[in-house]
């Protein structure tokens, strides 16, 4: 089907396969279409259908409630064109950079899980052909008999990746969290995956001190970009600040890889894993010496260990939205970084 996106500045076209979800195509395409969650609960994709006929497979998602019926609003991440299609946004849109990874549909299989806590997993996927992505990307996956797609950002980093690795947190009510923990042994399931997404991306080239911040499970995509900055020697010439929150010692998981990354890099990492429940145990202080532990929320934590040190400062943020949204304003009221130099994919 032919797509027409009429945005603020320009038209844009491009096709889109059968059963394929609009905002897939247009990025897919190179076009880089307004989207955060990119599955089905935020609204930041919300566009007016102008013409043509599409079909929404999920009328319940959460995102629809930012959709108003009369003015013929729909979600680009999950409806499909069902004839060719003119619709319209109200945002600027622009095309990829040259060289970035672009997203596409493909196919997995669950090689390995294991527990990090009783609700946290980490998931080991074998993919059908090798895949690139940027560090700090995410990708949504979809599995059979699960209505709806569900992000997860990768763990690992490497060029033409043949698995990826995620942490999944269990969530009350989460459809596909629900099928991943409570389907038994799930080691060779398939999944969908569509990807990779996101704009919380590290490159080297950025040449500035890095700080992060992350609730939960979002620490995945920072280990990501510890990833990719190590393997660049990164840190042999910039800073780095990453800080960790959780609610006590018993939900903290990671701290090996991150200690690990600090050992690489003793004068220029820095990782503080912050408790908002508890004061880390001393045991826990013995067992990683080379990490700092710190108690409260994790951007108040992270605001008093930076002042004085937002000087050529990149800040990448990951977790809950609530994690995210504090980190923010802290980041924009106490260290007057300006919003280029904030990364974040909220993850709904």
């Amino acid at each position: 089907m032919k797509i027409q996106v009429n945005a603020r500045n320009r038209a844009y076209h491009f096709q889109a396969h059968d059963k394929e979800q609009m905002l897939f195509a247009g990025l897919r395409s190179g076009i880089d279409l307004p989207y955060e969650c990119s599955t089905g609960t935020c609204g930041t994709c919300k566009a007016r259908l102008i013409d043509g006929k599409i079909y929404d497979p999920w009328p319940e998602a959460p995102g629809h409630k930012y959709c108003k019926n009369e003015l013929n609003e729909f979600l680009m991440c999950q409806c499909v064109a069902r004839a060719d299609c003119t619709v319209e946004v109200g945002n600027f849109v622009y095309t990829m950079d040259p060289g970035a990874c672009l997203p596409r549909s493909f196919f997995g299989v669950i090689r390995a899980t294991r527990m990090l806590t009783p609700d946290v997993m980490h998931l080991e996927i074998e993919l059908d052909n090798p895949q690139n992505f940027d560090a700090g990307q995410f990708v949504v996956m979809e599995a059979p008999g699960v209505t709806g797609f569900r992000g997860y950002s990768m763990v690992n980093f490497e060029r033409d990746a043949k698995k990826l690795e995620f942490v999944v947190k269990k969530k009350p009510g989460g459809g596909l969290s629900q099928w991943l923990f409570d389907s038994g042994s799930i080691a060779g399931r398939p999944v969908d995956l569509c990807g990779p997404l996101g704009h919380a991306t590290f490159f080297p080239n950025v040449k500035k001190n890095i700080l992060c911040i992350a609730g939960g499970s979002g620490i995945a995509g920072i280990i990501s970009i510890l990833a990719r900055a190590s393997q660049e020697q990164y840190f042999n010439e910039y800073r780095g600040y990453v800080f960790f929150g959780v609610r006590t010692a018993k939900d903290s998981f990671f701290l090996d890889e991150l200690e690990g990354f600090v050992r690489q890099f003793p004068e220029r990492l820095q990782v503080t894993v912050v408790f908002s429940e508890e004061d880390a145990p001393a045991s826990l202080k013995q067992a990683h010496p080379d990490l700092l532990f710190g108690t409260g929320f994790v951007h108040d934590v992270a605001a008093q260990a930076m002042d004085g040190k937002y000087q050529n400062i990149r800040a990448y943020l990951a977790g809950p939205t609530p994690v995210v949204d504090t980190a923010l304003r802290t980041l924009i009221v106490k260290g007057k970084l300006t919003t280029d130099n904030i990364r974040y994919d909220k993850f709904s």
